[in-house]
């Protein structure tokens, strides 16, 4: 086990806070957040989506009724706690959505259940994320920044609540957590591995300063089947504001499942 994840997956502690409420449901979809984020991104997504597809958000340590746990500052140290935790839900068909962090999280997931259990997801849907063999050299390290300067590139990022930025307690509590997802996400390194055999979307946002639209493509040569880049209207966190485009190509690239 990696020392930053000290505490790992507790028996008994909701990784999937919801699931299994579609009895007919015939396919999976496992739901990772992006840095900071809880499951609640995902928490009318059911509501939407047909009966076949069932989303399954997934609770990262250190938020909600995982916060008596450390966060992880490591993806990979994630990936191996999350991995062997998921097996027991994975009876079924199963996809994986993942925004930013999520994204980077459920590729690594992907590629541990390929080594270690030769299971796959059926199609993957990355959002608002190089892709990981992608250059990083514009990407700005920012977890370890003292407090001011921190909190002042959480306000340009723009996926943080303002109220929440400026409740000085409110940010004592979580900053810790924003700093781990942070440090996970800018100390990320990608080992070559041959490319995932499952189709994959890439999700983009027209307005997200953080990325280009080939950075997003660079994710196809992660995969041997299909890949389909699609930019929506919005910043980094358009996953808040073009819910119902992205769930709408959701439920097309998984039809195969609904009818």
């Amino acid at each position: 086990m990696i020392n930053s994840f000290k505490k790992g997956y507790q028996p008994g502690v909701p990784l999937l806070p919801k699931t299994r409420l579609k009895a007919d449901s015939k396919i999976s979809l496992f739901c990772f957040p992006y840095a900071g984020g809880t499951t609640s991104t995902y928490s009318n997504w059911d509501s939407v989506l047909p009966p076949a597809i069932e989303a399954c958000p997934v609770e990262l340590p250190g938020r909600a009724g995982r916060r008596s746990e450390s966060p992880a500052t490591s993806i990979i140290a994630l990936v191996e706690s999350l991995t062997p935790a998921l097996l027991p839900y994975l009876d079924k068909p199963f996809a994986f959505f993942g925004h930013s962090m999520g994204a980077l999280i459920s590729f690594e997931v992907a590629r541990e259940l390929r080594r270690s259990h030769e299971l796959a997801p059926e199609h993957m849907f990355v959002s608002a994320c190089r892709a990981p063999h992608g250059s990083r050299s514009r990407q700005k390290v920012i977890y370890d920044l003292p407090e001011p300067e921190f909190i002042e590139e959480l306000h340009s990022l723009n996926g943080t609540p303002r109220e929440v930025l400026e409740h000085s307690e409110l940010m004592q509590l979580i900053m810790p957590l924003l700093r781990a997802d942070f440090q996970a996400c800018q100390t990320y390194d990608y080992v070559h591995e041959p490319p995932l055999d499952c189709a994959l979307t890439v999700f983009g946002g027209l307005q997200d300063t953080e990325l280009t639209r080939s950075e997003l493509e660079d994710w196809c040569g992660q995969t041997t089947s299909s890949c389909t880049v699609r930019m929506l209207p919005g910043d980094h966190f358009f996953i808040n504001t073009a819910q119902s485009p992205i769930l709408r190509m959701v439920v097309d690239q998984l039809s195969a499942w609904t009818r």
